[in-house]
């Protein structure tokens, strides 16, 4: 941007997606596994994947998540009858779900390089052609809508509006590990009004709890990256109390904290008309990323330097002091640190800050968006029902 979980497979264990398909359930949820980090991914990669996507210039069912190299989590679903397999991140940052077409033209690499949909070879496939297009810092990705049979884990969702990509822009898709994107966020942003995919598990009364969870691994050389959750919680990934902040808007999965802090100082962020500090929770975002001059503050603190793209980074590892400060986000009273094991990034030889500078215009923002940064410190849980995001330490064990 629900709950399966969903193992996230690298390009090249593409061809045993199909086996990912077998539910592996416990404590009655369905887990997608997620794919191992690969800590040689380029920190820039990261930063562009978060530009495009904010235009800045009944039981339980796991989805095994892949994680490649903090930078995307993304898992198994097929379209179709018989099945077409593909790789999406699923994110709570967006609404809607695509994959690339067989249709799109020879010069479009990002839709060569990847599975694409033949909606030909579907005996379940409805014609809509609706034209899409979504718009992102690099360009607007294109296509048409469809309408077909959706698998996710062990669930079948029917008559799912989706659209077929065509033209996917700038570099960022091409050298994507992933095919497409599931959006996990509010109907209200979905384009063209498609009901994105978790309405309508929940409409089809797939899920017992109208909520979905995710771990994801600090391992980096776990087999298993994460898992997402359909229809509810695993409370073996987590350890102490749930702690649950109001969404108030009803677009993405935004909340308000109370404050932010270096070593229990606050940073002063910028607040709304409510005096609040804004939010997004984001499973689609690999950084943490806040208003410019706050992030700014914490990373002098880091004593990192800040290129031109906006990383914060270090020469070398060894250059990383052992006594960095502790970062809090204070949410509904309750203090969530994050220590240097888990904002400082490897990439290469290099050691990254994985706070970044990102100035959101309203009515989104100013704010910060949460992303994989904090939500593999802290198992995050969104509450559709309850119009809720909940988070607790993560339990890495």
């Amino acid at each position: 941007f629900s709950f399966l979980l969903v193992v996230v497979e690298t390009m090249m264990m593409k061809s045993v997606l199909i086996a990912l398909f077998v539910a592996v359930c416990f404590a009655d949820v369905i887990r997608i596994p997620m794919t191992p980090k690969n800590q040689d991914i380029k920190f820039s990669s990261r930063v562009r994947h978060m530009k495009w996507k904010y235009g800045v210039t009944q039981d339980t069912h796991p989805i095994d998540l892949k994680d490649l190299g903090d930078s995307q989590y993304y898992g198994p679903i097929a379209l179709g009858t018989p099945p077409q397999n593909f790789t999406v991140i699923f994110d709570t940052g967006s609404s809607n779900l695509w994959v690339p077409s067989s249709t799109c033209p020879r010069g479009d690499i990002a839709c060569q390089t990847h599975n694409t949909y033949n909606h030909t070879e579907s005996s379940t496939y409805v014609a809509n052609g609706e034209a899409f297009s979504i718009e992102y810092g690099t360009g607007s990705l294109t296509g048409f809508l469809s309408q077909d049979t959706l698998l996710l884990s062990d669930l079948t969702v029917v008559n799912q509006v989706f659209a077929e990509a065509t033209a996917e822009p700038g570099i960022t898709f091409v050298a994507a590990a992933f095919d497409g994107i599931l959006g996990l966020a509010f109907e209200s942003i979905s384009e063209d009004s498609v009901t994105p995919v978790w309405y309508n598990i929940m409409d089809q009364g797939l899920v017992d709890e109208n909520v979905f969870s995710f771990w994801l691994s600090k391992d980096e050389n776990a087999k298993v990256g994460g898992e997402l959750i359909l229809g509810g919680v695993d409370h073996s990934k987590y350890t102490g109390e749930i702690t649950y902040a109001a969404v108030f808007s009803e677009t993405y999965w935004s909340i308000h904290m109370d404050d932010v802090q270096v070593n229990g100082q606050s940073i002063n962020p910028e607040t709304d008309n409510s005096g609040m500090v804004r939010a997004i929770c984001d499973s689609g975002t690999s950084l943490l990323t806040g208003p410019s001059d706050s992030i700014a503050q914490i990373n002098d603190q880091l004593g990192c330097k800040t290129n031109k793209e906006g990383e914060c980074l270090w020469d070398s590892c060894s250059d990383v002091p052992n006594n960095l400060p502790i970062v809090t986000f204070v949410i509904n009273g309750t203090n969530f640190d994050l220590n240097q094991k888990d904002y400082i990034i490897q990439s290469g030889q290099s050691c990254l800050s994985g706070f970044i500078g990102e100035d959101i215009d309203p009515p989104v923002g100013p704010g910060w968006i949460l992303g994989d940064v904090f939500i593999s410190t802290y198992y995050s849980i969104f509450d559709f029902d309850n119009k809720r995001v909940g988070f607790a330490t993560s339990n890495q064990s």
